[in-house]
């Protein structure tokens, strides 16, 4: 996966799941579905989202940061 591909992933990730954790976006739009019976379980569906993209982001810039300075090896030469 490319460098940006992963960075964009981690921060439309981070920003989800940070927009549905923090507002009651997510509880009003179950309720309005029917579904609000699973809104008791979203603290455990929604906290490890949200850290996982966050680390995904952190991961991301920290390779984005090293550069590509070892990744233009061509193979086995000897």
């Amino acid at each position: 996966m490319k460098k940006s591909t992963l960075l964009k992933t981690g921060i439309a990730g981070s920003a989800i799941a940070a927009l549905c954790c923090f507002t009651p976006l997510l509880v009003v739009l179950l309720g309005a579905l029917g579904l609000s019976s699973w809104v008791g379980h979203l603290d455990a569906v929604l906290m490890p989202a949200l850290i996982f993209f966050v680390g995904l982001t952190f991961y991301a810039l920290m390779k984005k940061k090293q550069g590509t300075c070892c990744d233009n090896r061509q193979g086995d030469e000897q």
